[in-house]
Formats: C-alpha cells, structure tokens, sequence
C-alpha cells in the first residue's frame, strides 16, 4: 500500500461516545472533527446519525445474510436429538416457515453437535493393599471421592 493512499479506520465505541459527548456540550462539529484530528465529514454524520436513531452504534450487516435464524438452528438440533435417525433432508423437511437445504441443516449439526458426550474417567484397582483402592489414569479428569 502506497503512503498517498488513505486507510479507513472504523472509530471504537469509546471514541464514538466521546465525540457524541463533545457535540452534546455544544461543541462545533469543526472544533470536534480538529480535536479528535478526523474528518469534519465523518463528525457530522455521525451526530445526524445520533440525532435520528438516538445512538451512535456501527451497524454489523454485512456479507451473505443468513438462511436460518438462531431459533431455526436450535429447533435442527433438538429435531436430530429427539431422532437420531434421521437423515439432514428429514430434518429440513420438518422445519417451519420458509424451506432450508439440507446441506445448511447438516453444515449446522456440524457447527454445535446434536449430541455432546461426557469424559469418562478409566480407573484401574492398584495390587498393592496400602496404596488406595483406585488410581485414576494419567489424562483423565480426577474422580470425585466422597
């Protein structure tokens, strides 16, 4: 990248209150925009931005919007707990409202996991009488002793 070309910096929340804070003194946008050595463009949008939806957050939508909801991937995953015989297409067969793939139901299945399994702990009983009844396996969590 050359030096004459510019770089886009997103402002950090912090900065953005503070810049918001600044206009709400009654601070020109020029006196802000020389403050904070930014744009005087960059100032008043973000305070006409502030003054229409009353805050300053970045909006995060961007790229490919999604084919299922959060609640869409929750329903998949309790459908292939409930069955686990079920094939992707079933399951994509099932869900409400507008239709999904069964490649988006199986790449979500492979996200979480229908099913998580617990360690185990392996013990083996020692030959020795003094030593206690058990030993627990090098790399598996302790066992609980009451």
């Amino acid at each position: 990248m050359a030096n004459n070309q510019s770089v886009r910096r997103h402002l950090d929340a912090f900065t953005r209150s503070r810049i918001i804070g600044k206009l709400e003194e009654g601070c020109s946008v020029t006196s802000v925009a020389a403050e904070f050595r930014i744009a005087h463009r960059i100032v008043s949008r973000l305070w006409r931005q502030f003054q229409t939806t009353g805050t300053a957050i970045r909006g995060f939508s961007s790229g490919r919007p999604r084919g299922t909801t959060p609640a869409d991937d929750r329903y998949i995953v309790l459908q292939a707990r409930r069955n686990r015989r079920q094939t992707a297409g079933e399951i994509a067969g099932h869900t409400t409202g507008r239709p999904i793939s069964r490649f988006t139901v199986a790449r979500r299945l492979h996200g979480g996991g229908p099913v998580r399994t617990t360690p185990f702990t392996v013990c083996t009983f020692n030959k020795c009488p003094s030593e206690k009844a058990f030993s627990v396996v090098p790399g598996t969590p302790e066992l609980e002793r009451q």
